[in-house]
């Protein structure tokens, strides 16, 4: 296949290569850059909250599911490693990972196997950005729209360019009913820890934080995210 002057994009996630999200993420960067050439490495199942967690002593199973498409027995990292290393036949351009089932948001982005796909790939020297959408419970997810609100984030980023050792975080908020993209701002990450409790129940101790509840300076993603606005926020290596 010639590639010559294609954008190539790495697609992955962490909920799985049949999440909903992932599918959104795929629309969105097919509509935003047509002509581009869409590879997808994501992991068999879910793994969420795995981090950026590796695997090197055991045998990873990689299953082909597509002309481009392959799922690993593995976490989001290894995808990435793999598609680096032994499944594609170009570099990427781009790295995408997401749009994740839930924010990642201050101290999620340690956690998040979403965001660790994206770190991954800027480790590499490949521009990257992981998407997130925040879920408010008892609301259904149009993931239609998140598709559009990506697609034009996806403008945003690309025309931006991701610097050497850096790679965004961007989280969609819940909102209900169909209606105009909320505007894109930028932020930083919040510095405050999650809510964290626990209750004791069947087996031992039951975490009960409540996500909702969890600080939000002025300005950081979660403020802003929790606002109704989109989070757009630039890390580090």
């Amino acid at each position: 296949m010639d590639h010559a002057q294609q954008v190539i994009i790495l697609l992955c996630n962490d909920d799985g290569i049949e999440a909903d999200g992932l599918s959104a993420l795929r629309r969105a960067a097919a509509n935003r850059f047509p002509d581009a050439v869409l590879y997808t490495v994501a992991p068999a199942g879910p793994m969420s909250m795995v981090g950026h967690r590796v695997t090197t002593h055991e045998p990873l199973a990689v299953e082909r599911r597509g002309p481009l498409d392959w799922a690993v027995d593995g976490t989001p990292a290894d995808c990435v490693r793999v598609a680096l290393a032994h499944l594609l036949e170009v570099r990427p351009d781009w790295v995408f990972s997401g749009i994740n089932h839930g924010g990642n948001l201050g101290q999620d982005i340690y956690i998040s196997g979403t965001v660790a796909a994206a770190r991954e790939a800027a480790y590499h020297g490949i521009p990257a950005a992981a998407f997130s959408h925040y879920l408010k419970r008892d609301l259904p997810v149009c993931w239609d729209q998140a598709a559009q609100w990506v697609g034009t984030v996806l403008a945003h980023l690309h025309g931006a360019g991701c610097p050497q050792g850096e790679l965004w975080n961007v989280n969609l908020p819940h909102l209900e009913g169909a209606g105009e993209m909320p505007p894109v701002i930028e932020t930083f990450p919040e510095v405050a820890p999650l809510p964290v409790a626990f209750r004791e129940g069947p087996g031992g101790l039951h975490y009960a934080g409540v996500y909702s509840e969890r600080p939000r300076a002025a300005g950081s993603d979660v403020d802003v995210c929790f606002g109704g606005q989109i989070s757009r926020s630039r890390l580090r290596l």
